[in-house]
């Protein structure tokens, strides 16, 4: 029995909290567990996104997270999807996990009217390139992104360097 076929993919619900945090400190360990928090109950409120999780005989192995934008870079359409985060524990990787959370998230905003979905990779990141590559997601160019703080007044705790 390959490991997609014993397991199954949910909407997040409130009792999944533990386990998003868990895996989203491994995913963004540079990020505070409050801040993830705060996160992953605006994704359940949210009406423009939502989030799944993957568990395998009730254990969380992996989660995605899902958007609808009105811009994507690149994108001809609007609303167009937008794959907000991805991530399966390593000892579930190369098994089919993310590939099932991604068509599930390709699912729902196929659902919600849009024509395409977007997503984007750190350029370190060869694995998730290629893992998108594979997937049918057509690499359009790389950015440098910018920011600057105008006033540091409303600028909680750290800044970016």
């Amino acid at each position: 029995m390959t490991e997609c076929s014993s397991m199954d993919i949910t909407k997040f619900v409130s009792s999944d909290l533990n386990d998003f945090l868990a895996m989203s400190l491994d995913l963004w360990p540079e990020e505070k567990r409050d801040d993830l928090r705060e996160l992953f109950h605006r994704i359940l409120n949210a009406s423009d996104g939502t989030g799944f999780i993957a568990r395998k005989n009730k254990e969380a192995i992996g989660f995605a997270t899902v958007s609808l934008r009105n811009i994507v870079n690149g994108a001809k359409t609007s609303p167009v999807g937008f794959l907000e985060g991805l991530y399966v524990k390593k000892s579930h990787r190369r098994h089919g996990v993310a590939k099932k959370l991604v068509e599930t998230c390709e699912k729902w905003v196929k659902n919600h009217g849009c024509a395409q979905i977007g997503s984007d990779a750190m350029d370190w990141n060869h694995d998730s390139i290629m893992f998108h590559e594979k997937l049918g997601y057509k690499k359009l160019y790389t950015t440098v992104n910018f920011i600057k703080n105008i006033d540091e007044t409303k600028i909680c705790c750290t800044s970016p360097k």
